[in-house]
């Protein structure tokens, strides 16, 4: 994950870099999850079901709305698709 773009969306909506940082995950998790649907030709009911998560939560969250979108429930998203996440950590610069 390219840093100055967590960091660039931080101080454009004047958020801290930890957010930015979340938003950007989710952001990219979520298309992940898009990409491998289509390709599969998942439905969000069949999401939903594998998740465990309301289908109207699942629209919700593969249409874009980030807000109240926790990282549990996008994973489990990315679980009811088939992927599997990693989460890489290093020193800051």
């Amino acid at each position: 994950m390219k840093k100055s773009s967590a960091t660039d969306l931080a101080d454009q909506l004047n958020i801290s870099k930890a957010r930015g940082l979340e938003a950007v995950m989710k952001a990219r998790l979520i298309s992940a999850v898009q990409k491998e649907a289509a390709r599969r030709n998942l439905t969000h009911a069949q999401l939903a079901k594998v998740s465990g998560l309301p289908r109207s939560a699942v629209t919700g969250i593969l249409s874009g709305s980030l807000q109240k979108v926790t990282i549990d429930r996008v994973l489990r998203l990315v679980e009811a698709a088939g992927l599997e996440a990693e989460v890489k950590v290093r020193r800051a610069a």
